[in-house]
Protein backbone atom coordinates (compact mmCIF):
# COMPACT_ATOMS: atom_id res chain seq x y z
CA UNK A 1 0.00 0.00 0.00
CA UNK A 2 1.39 3.13 -0.86
CA UNK A 3 1.14 6.56 1.44
CA UNK A 4 -1.63 7.76 -0.65
CA UNK A 5 -3.39 4.87 -0.34
CA UNK A 6 -2.93 4.68 3.29
CA UNK A 7 -3.89 8.32 3.72
CA UNK A 8 -6.95 8.10 1.88
CA UNK A 9 -8.23 4.70 4.30
CA UNK A 10 -7.17 6.55 7.24
CA UNK A 11 -9.44 10.03 6.44
CA UNK A 12 -12.27 7.75 5.63
CA UNK A 13 -11.98 5.69 9.08
CA UNK A 14 -11.79 8.80 10.61
CA UNK A 15 -14.78 9.90 8.48
CA UNK A 16 -16.97 7.17 9.10
CA UNK A 17 -16.41 7.08 12.65
CA UNK A 18 -17.22 11.03 13.49
CA UNK A 19 -20.30 11.32 10.60
CA UNK A 20 -24.07 10.92 12.49
CA UNK A 21 -26.18 8.20 11.28
CA UNK A 22 -29.64 7.89 10.84
CA UNK A 23 -31.78 6.22 13.01
CA UNK A 24 -33.70 3.54 11.24
CA UNK A 25 -36.46 0.88 13.72
CA UNK A 26 -36.79 -2.43 12.01
CA UNK A 27 -39.48 -1.77 10.15
CA UNK A 28 -38.18 1.35 8.42
CA UNK A 29 -36.80 -0.25 4.44
CA UNK A 30 -33.32 1.40 4.25
CA UNK A 31 -32.94 3.57 1.47
CA UNK A 32 -31.64 2.45 -1.92
CA UNK A 33 -28.53 2.97 -3.46
CA UNK A 34 -28.86 5.03 -6.39
CA UNK A 35 -26.47 5.63 -8.97
CA UNK A 36 -24.93 9.76 -9.44
CA UNK A 37 -22.52 11.85 -11.11
CA UNK A 38 -20.37 14.62 -10.07
CA UNK A 39 -18.59 16.75 -11.91
CA UNK A 40 -15.30 18.66 -11.33
CA UNK A 41 -15.31 21.70 -13.25
CA UNK A 42 -11.68 22.69 -13.44
CA UNK A 43 -10.33 26.35 -15.26
CA UNK A 44 -7.31 27.53 -15.22
CA UNK A 45 -5.62 24.30 -14.80
CA UNK A 46 -2.06 24.60 -16.22
CA UNK A 47 -1.79 28.72 -14.24
CA UNK A 48 -4.36 29.41 -11.70
CA UNK A 49 -6.24 25.86 -10.86
CA UNK A 50 -10.01 26.89 -9.82
CA UNK A 51 -13.07 24.65 -9.57
CA UNK A 52 -16.74 25.94 -9.81
CA UNK A 53 -18.35 25.17 -6.08
CA UNK A 54 -21.82 25.83 -5.02
CA UNK A 55 -24.06 25.42 -1.51
CA UNK A 56 -26.56 23.20 -0.85
CA UNK A 57 -29.38 24.72 0.94
CA UNK A 58 -29.91 24.51 4.49
CA UNK A 59 -33.31 22.36 4.69
CA UNK A 60 -31.53 20.21 1.98
CA UNK A 61 -32.19 16.44 2.63
CA UNK A 62 -28.51 15.38 1.79
CA UNK A 63 -25.32 17.25 2.77
CA UNK A 64 -27.51 20.85 3.94
CA UNK A 65 -25.28 23.94 4.13
CA UNK A 66 -22.39 22.11 2.51
CA UNK A 67 -20.34 23.51 -0.53
CA UNK A 68 -20.25 20.76 -3.49
CA UNK A 69 -19.40 20.26 -7.09
CA UNK A 70 -22.48 20.14 -9.38
CA UNK A 71 -24.03 16.90 -9.44
CA UNK A 72 -26.81 14.41 -9.10
CA UNK A 73 -28.29 11.12 -9.24
CA UNK A 74 -28.68 9.31 -12.44
CA UNK A 75 -32.52 9.68 -13.43
CA UNK A 76 -34.32 6.54 -16.09
CA UNK A 77 -34.54 9.93 -18.58
CA UNK A 78 -30.71 9.87 -18.96
CA UNK A 79 -30.59 6.19 -20.67
CA UNK A 80 -30.35 6.49 -24.27
CA UNK A 81 -29.63 10.08 -24.65
CA UNK A 82 -27.69 10.66 -27.80
CA UNK A 83 -24.24 12.27 -27.40
CA UNK A 84 -22.48 15.04 -30.03
CA UNK A 85 -19.08 13.63 -28.79
CA UNK A 86 -18.23 10.20 -26.57
CA UNK A 87 -16.12 9.92 -23.45
CA UNK A 88 -12.60 9.15 -23.09
CA UNK A 89 -12.36 5.24 -24.27
CA UNK A 90 -10.72 4.74 -20.81
CA UNK A 91 -14.02 6.43 -18.90
CA UNK A 92 -16.40 4.37 -20.45
CA UNK A 93 -14.38 1.21 -19.94
CA UNK A 94 -13.65 1.79 -16.11
CA UNK A 95 -17.13 2.88 -15.36
CA UNK A 96 -17.83 -0.82 -16.04
CA UNK A 97 -15.53 -1.87 -13.44
CA UNK A 98 -17.36 -3.21 -10.58
CA UNK A 99 -20.46 -2.04 -11.97
CA UNK A 100 -22.48 -5.16 -13.92
CA UNK A 101 -26.06 -2.79 -13.69
CA UNK A 102 -24.36 0.50 -14.69
CA UNK A 103 -25.04 1.89 -18.27
CA UNK A 104 -22.00 4.42 -18.92
CA UNK A 105 -23.87 6.38 -21.02
CA UNK A 106 -26.37 6.73 -18.30
CA UNK A 107 -23.96 8.13 -16.09
CA UNK A 108 -22.57 10.37 -18.10
CA UNK A 109 -25.75 11.30 -19.24
CA UNK A 110 -26.45 12.06 -15.90
CA UNK A 111 -23.44 14.33 -14.85
CA UNK A 112 -23.59 16.83 -18.32
CA UNK A 113 -27.46 17.13 -17.59
CA UNK A 114 -26.87 18.27 -13.72
CA UNK A 115 -23.58 20.55 -14.66
CA UNK A 116 -26.24 22.02 -17.07
CA UNK A 117 -29.40 22.23 -14.39
CA UNK A 118 -27.30 23.71 -11.48
CA UNK A 119 -25.23 26.00 -12.94
CA UNK A 120 -26.31 26.91 -16.30
CA UNK A 121 -23.22 25.67 -18.74
CA UNK A 122 -23.24 23.35 -20.87
CA UNK A 123 -20.94 20.77 -22.59
CA UNK A 124 -22.40 20.06 -25.78
CA UNK A 125 -21.85 20.37 -29.46
CA UNK A 126 -24.28 21.10 -32.57
CA UNK A 127 -26.77 18.52 -33.44
CA UNK A 128 -29.47 17.80 -35.83
CA UNK A 129 -31.62 15.72 -33.86
CA UNK A 130 -34.97 16.19 -33.28
CA UNK A 131 -36.51 16.87 -30.16
CA UNK A 132 -39.81 15.32 -30.28
CA UNK A 133 -38.64 11.73 -28.78
CA UNK A 134 -36.82 12.78 -26.22
CA UNK A 135 -38.13 12.79 -22.24
CA UNK A 136 -39.27 16.41 -21.02
CA UNK A 137 -35.96 16.87 -18.91
CA UNK A 138 -33.98 16.88 -22.16
CA UNK A 139 -36.18 18.89 -24.47
CA UNK A 140 -34.98 22.27 -23.65
CA UNK A 141 -31.24 21.15 -23.78
CA UNK A 142 -31.63 20.13 -27.03
CA UNK A 143 -33.58 22.41 -28.05
CA UNK A 144 -30.85 25.22 -28.12
CA UNK A 145 -29.79 23.07 -31.38
CA UNK A 146 -27.21 21.00 -29.06
CA UNK A 147 -26.58 17.43 -27.72
CA UNK A 148 -24.37 16.77 -24.75
CA UNK A 149 -20.87 16.30 -24.99
CA UNK A 150 -18.67 14.10 -22.78
CA UNK A 151 -15.78 14.43 -24.58
CA UNK A 152 -12.84 15.13 -21.91
CA UNK A 153 -14.65 14.07 -18.78
CA UNK A 154 -12.21 11.43 -17.09
CA UNK A 155 -13.15 9.73 -14.14
CA UNK A 156 -11.66 10.27 -11.22
CA UNK A 157 -13.28 8.75 -8.07
CA UNK A 158 -16.18 6.55 -7.29
CA UNK A 159 -18.18 6.43 -3.49
CA UNK A 160 -20.76 4.43 -2.60
CA UNK A 161 -22.46 6.51 0.95
CA UNK A 162 -21.77 4.63 3.54
CA UNK A 163 -25.65 2.70 5.74
CA UNK A 164 -27.52 4.88 8.16
CA UNK A 165 -27.82 7.44 6.29
CA UNK A 166 -30.98 9.13 5.36
CA UNK A 167 -29.97 9.09 1.15
CA UNK A 168 -27.46 6.77 -0.33
CA UNK A 169 -25.60 7.30 -3.90
CA UNK A 170 -22.85 5.66 -6.00
CA UNK A 171 -21.45 8.41 -6.86
CA UNK A 172 -18.94 8.38 -9.86
CA UNK A 173 -16.70 12.06 -10.16
CA UNK A 174 -15.45 13.76 -13.33
CA UNK A 175 -13.00 16.14 -14.08
CA UNK A 176 -13.04 18.12 -17.22
CA UNK A 177 -11.36 20.76 -18.03
CA UNK A 178 -13.74 23.88 -18.09
CA UNK A 179 -12.74 25.90 -21.34
CA UNK A 180 -14.30 22.84 -23.45
CA UNK A 181 -17.73 24.22 -21.77
CA UNK A 182 -19.74 25.65 -25.22
CA UNK A 183 -21.24 28.12 -22.91
CA UNK A 184 -19.63 31.39 -21.00
CA UNK A 185 -17.98 30.25 -17.68
CA UNK A 186 -18.78 33.13 -16.11
CA UNK A 187 -22.61 33.65 -16.50
CA UNK A 188 -24.83 31.28 -14.20
CA UNK A 189 -28.01 33.11 -15.58
CA UNK A 190 -30.10 29.70 -16.18
CA UNK A 191 -29.15 28.20 -13.31
CA UNK A 192 -31.57 26.10 -11.23
CA UNK A 193 -32.06 27.34 -7.54
CA UNK A 194 -30.48 23.67 -6.41
CA UNK A 195 -27.08 25.50 -5.61
CA UNK A 196 -26.19 29.17 -3.95
CA UNK A 197 -23.15 30.93 -4.36
CA UNK A 198 -22.15 29.92 -7.04
CA UNK A 199 -18.45 30.49 -7.41
CA UNK A 200 -15.04 29.86 -8.97
CA UNK A 201 -12.51 29.59 -6.02
CA UNK A 202 -8.96 28.50 -5.95
CA UNK A 203 -8.33 25.36 -6.13
CA UNK A 204 -5.97 25.33 -2.38
CA UNK A 205 -8.55 27.74 -1.10
CA UNK A 206 -11.54 25.72 -1.41
CA UNK A 207 -10.50 23.79 1.07
CA UNK A 208 -11.66 25.92 3.57
CA UNK A 209 -14.78 26.18 2.84
CA UNK A 210 -17.90 23.81 4.61
CA UNK A 211 -17.24 20.72 2.45
CA UNK A 212 -18.44 17.43 3.06
CA UNK A 213 -15.58 14.62 3.74
CA UNK A 214 -15.93 13.07 0.12
CA UNK A 215 -15.00 16.47 -1.42
CA UNK A 216 -12.17 16.97 0.56
CA UNK A 217 -10.48 13.77 -0.57
CA UNK A 218 -11.65 14.54 -4.32
CA UNK A 219 -10.06 18.00 -3.31
CA UNK A 220 -6.69 16.19 -2.69
CA UNK A 221 -6.87 14.01 -5.60
CA UNK A 222 -7.65 17.24 -8.13
CA UNK A 223 -4.51 18.57 -6.94
CA UNK A 224 -2.71 16.08 -7.79
CA UNK A 225 -4.35 15.47 -11.19
CA UNK A 226 -3.61 19.28 -12.06
CA UNK A 227 -0.06 19.53 -11.73
CA UNK A 228 0.23 15.60 -13.34
CA UNK A 229 -2.52 15.20 -15.89
CA UNK A 230 -6.02 14.86 -15.75
CA UNK A 231 -6.24 10.90 -16.32
CA UNK A 232 -5.16 8.98 -13.04
CA UNK A 233 -3.67 5.58 -13.19
CA UNK A 234 -6.11 3.93 -11.41
CA UNK A 235 -9.84 5.49 -10.46
CA UNK A 236 -9.95 5.72 -6.58
CA UNK A 237 -13.50 4.14 -5.40
CA UNK A 238 -14.50 3.83 -1.38
CA UNK A 239 -16.65 0.64 -1.69
CA UNK A 240 -19.46 1.53 1.40
CA UNK A 241 -21.97 -1.36 0.18
CA UNK A 242 -21.83 -2.92 3.65
CA UNK A 243 -21.13 -1.97 7.26
CA UNK A 244 -17.56 -3.45 6.27
CA UNK A 245 -15.91 -0.21 3.95
CA UNK A 246 -13.37 -1.07 1.96
CA UNK A 247 -11.08 0.71 0.03
CA UNK A 248 -10.30 -0.38 -4.00
CA UNK A 249 -8.56 0.93 -7.20
CA UNK A 250 -10.60 0.32 -10.36
CA UNK A 251 -7.74 0.36 -13.24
Amino acid sequence: MGQADARIQGQLKFALDRAPRARHSARMTPPPIRDAATVILLRDATTHPKVLMGQRGKNAAFMPNKYVFPGGAVDASDRGIPFAAQAPELTLSRLKLRSDDVEPQAVLAAAVREVWEETGLMFASFTETATQDLPDTWEHFFASGHAPSAAGFHYIFRAITPPGRPRRFDARFFLVEAETCLTDLDDFSRAEDELSHLHWVDLEEAKALDLPFITEVVLAEVSALAKTGLSPESVPFFNNSTEISEFLRLA
